[in-house]
């Protein structure tokens, strides 16, 4: 095994089997090449990972940005005392291999006490097919307000990191939006912060890409802190998507919520979540809560759900965690029929429904409606099969 699989205890080598034992390192070095004996990349189709584990282009990626006053963009060095801000570490080959190799670090700083009236948006289009590693740190300044939208387009062989740092009674909302050519392959991890009393939102959407994995994971740094981390995706044939979350209560009296909720259509579609909830003995007074929701559309579709929660104290308001994947609601496919609606555009309502609910809660309108746009025409996009085959799949089952 790995040094990054195992541990050693009283004397033997045993498998790591917590989240919070996982070996964890800037340096790629410290790694062996990914393994799916190894738990984080069991359910990852490593053959078509491999354009991002090899050698990497770091240099500076081109990007576009839409900001307002105040807000500062630029590249920095690796010495940055920006970069490692975060206070995490890689926990695998391909997010140490990134920040091994990246030259320069693009910094987002908003300053403090800042309320904008507008998102910052980042884009990137188009980086070819060229592997590359990219680094990025967004700073929220105590007691300030902001949006941060990370757009993705295009063709790309991207592997990064992405650290997120909110100030002490921040307010800090960060949209990644996954928009991929069909060919695209991304790994990243997004290393989250959260400040004594601040409020961070981190919401994931993913709809574009052959292969996409974007791993958040939320720390905090004081008591009194709250963190949502969301997430909408939709996978088409044969496109792979994957989150790994996890929310570290390292903290007294902090909040957590994590609301995953993906459909996929199309034989070959898969997408794998794994949310894991750590409790320190520290962190008395936590309040937390993971759920993730599936919606297979078609036959041939699969998707993978492991919620997990670590308790180390059981002075805690409340732990909970819920997973569920199904089918159309045949109910409700029957009520809109019923009223004169076509069976495709009833089922595109369902999902609809189901999926906008969490960008719903991003607090505002524009960004909203654009992400809604994106996954309406995700949905008319390719046909969905006749539930008729989905019932006597059902039917045979039962027999």
């Amino acid at each position: 095994m790995t040094q990054q699989a195992v541990r050693e205890h009283d004397g033997y080598r045993v498998p790591v089997q917590t989240r919070s034992q996982r070996f964890a390192s800037t340096d790629v070095a410290d790694f062996e090449r990914p393994s799916s004996r190894e738990l984080v990349w069991k359910n990852t189709p490593l053959k078509r990972l491999e354009p991002v584990l090899g050698e990497l282009d770091g240099s500076p990626a081109p990007y576009t940005a839409d900001a307002p006053a105040g807000v500062s963009i630029a590249w920095v060095d690796r010495d940055d005392p920006r970069v490692g801000s975060s206070h995490t570490k890689p926990e695998d080959y391909v997010s140490a291999l990134a920040w091994s190799r990246f030259e320069r670090a693009l910094a987002v700083d908003i300053p403090q006490d800042a309320e904008l009236a507008s998102p910052v948006v980042i884009t990137r289009a188009e980086l070819g097919s060229t592997p590359r590693a990219a680094h990025t740190v967004i700073t929220a300044g105590a007691h300030s307000r902001a949006i941060v939208v990370l757009e993705n387009r295009g063709e790309a062989n991207l592997a990064e990191n992405v650290e997120i740092v909110a100030g002490p009674e921040a307010n800090l909302t960060v949209v990644t939006l996954q928009e991929w050519g069909d060919d695209a392959v991304h790994d990243a991890e997004h290393f989250i912060q959260v400040g004594r009393g601040a409020n961070v939102r981190h919401i994931e959407v993913n709809l574009g890409g052959a292969l996409v994995r974007v791993n958040p994971s939320a720390r905090f740094a004081g008591p009194g802190a709250n963190v949502e981390l969301d997430g909408v995706y939709f996978a088409d044939a044969h496109q792979f998507l994957e989150q790994q979350v996890y929310v570290d209560h390292n903290e007294p009296n902090c909040v957590s919520r994590v609301t995953y909720k993906g459909a996929l259509q199309g034989e070959g579609a898969r997408s794998a979540w794994v949310g894991d909830v750590l409790i320190r003995a520290e962190a008395e007074g936590t309040d937390t809560y993971e759920q993730n929701r599936n919606l297979l559309l078609t036959l041939g579709a699969r998707a993978d759900s492991v919620p997990n929660l670590e308790i180390e104290t059981g002075e805690i308001i409340g732990a909970g965690h819920a997973s569920a994947t199904g089918r159309f609601d045949e109910e409700q496919l029957f009520y809109f029929q019923a009223r004169g609606i076509s069976e495709e555009e009833a089922k595109r309502m369902v999902v609809r429904g189901f999926l906008v609910e969490v960008i719903q809660r991003i607090g505002h309108q524009p960004l909203e409606e654009r992400l809604e746009k994106a996954i309406e025409a995700e949905l008319y996009r390719v046909p969905l099969t006749d539930v008729e085959a989905v019932r006597g799949v059902h039917r045979a089952e039962e027999e």
